[in-house]
């Protein structure tokens, strides 16, 4: 395998796009015919329709974009049949050439973190994820068999640095040494993902920093150089392309930018439920990622990649 980041770097430069595609399921929000209303509280039958589902987001976004990120919540919350749905489908967006980003942030101490690491990251881990989330408030000794398994195995994580939601201030921003936290945790991400570069400059550890927070995306951009950053709040959460501009490098690479809801519900929502309505949910889907594409493409140094 190559090492992860020249191989996410690849795969954006080869579709075109840094949109990252959230896989987040949720039963109440799928088109309609895919789960019987009486099925709604059977987890079989909704992790059945879920798998149906994602499966056929990623044959509508799989010529368009390099990358999706499974949301696990979404599925543990229906137990084991859940759970294998996740499995079946990770399998089908590799198979399809995506690369795979589980969101399950995870970390833990010791053993407890090797064993999520041995888990989830690698394509010849048992859940075959390329990357991974983790999150950093148990300290760097939680994050070293996260790393020493992204070097052994060509994977990657994305730390959590500053969070897209309305609460993440209330540690992320608590000032210690005159500085808020989430610098502090930019700080050791930059560290280790200059210590794990590749030829395309960035590393194995990078950050997860929303878009809903423009002006710090854009100082974390230049405060973590080497550290590839995955940008949630797009779409949905009321961010736009103006808004993750900053996360991007001179050269238009260095960030993938996340839309969930905004993508996969698409046939939900003006202007495409008129155009397509459920029963072309996965036109709608195409259509959304298309949209968003070009968005990026016009109003964020992504569009320098692509002439």
């Amino acid at each position: 395998m190559t090492h992860f980041a020249d191989r996410l770097g690849s795969a954006i430069v080869g579709k075109r796009t840094p949109v990252l595609v959230g896989l987040d399921p949720r039963a109440k929000s799928l088109p309609a015919g895919l789960l019987a209303a009486e099925d709604a509280n059977n987890p079989v039958a909704v992790a059945n329709a879920y798998r149906t589902f994602c499966r056929g987001v990623i044959d509508a976004v799989a010529p368009l974009a390099a990358v999706v990120k499974p949301q696990a919540a979404f599925f543990e919350e229906l137990g084991p049949a859940g759970m294998a749905a996740l499995a079946d489908v990770i399998v089908d967006a590799r198979e399809q050439g995506l690369l795979v980003i589980l969101d399950g942030k995870r970390n833990d101490i010791g053993s407890t973190a090797e064993a999520y690491a041995s888990a989830y990251l690698g394509r010849d881990s048992a859940w075959g994820a390329d990357a991974l989330t983790v999150s950093p408030y148990l300290g760097d000794d939680s994050l070293a068999p996260f790393i020493e398994r992204c070097r052994t195995h060509d994977a990657g994580i994305f730390v959590l640095v500053k969070t897209s939601n309305p609460g993440g201030g209330t540690f992320q921003d608590r000032a210690i040494d005159g500085r808020p936290l989430y610098e502090h945790v930019a700080e050791l991400v930059e560290q280790q993902a200059a210590a794990t570069s590749a030829e395309c400059g960035y590393g194995a550890v990078g950050a997860v920093v929303g878009a809903t927070y423009p002006e710090q995306l854009t100082s974390l951009r230049m405060q973590m150089p080497h550290a590839w950053l995955l940008v949630p709040g797009y779409g949905a959460q009321g961010a736009g392309a103006r808004d993750v501009a900053g996360a991007f490098d001179d050269s238009g690479l260095g960030a993938i930018v996340n839309s969930s809801r905004g993508i996969i519900f698409a046939h939900a929502r003006a202007p495409y439920s008129e155009s397509y309505g459920a029963a072309r949910w996965q036109d709608a889907v195409a259509a959304a990622a298309r949209d968003m594409i070009e968005q990026l493409k016009s109003e964020t140094p992504a569009g320098r990649l692509f002439p």
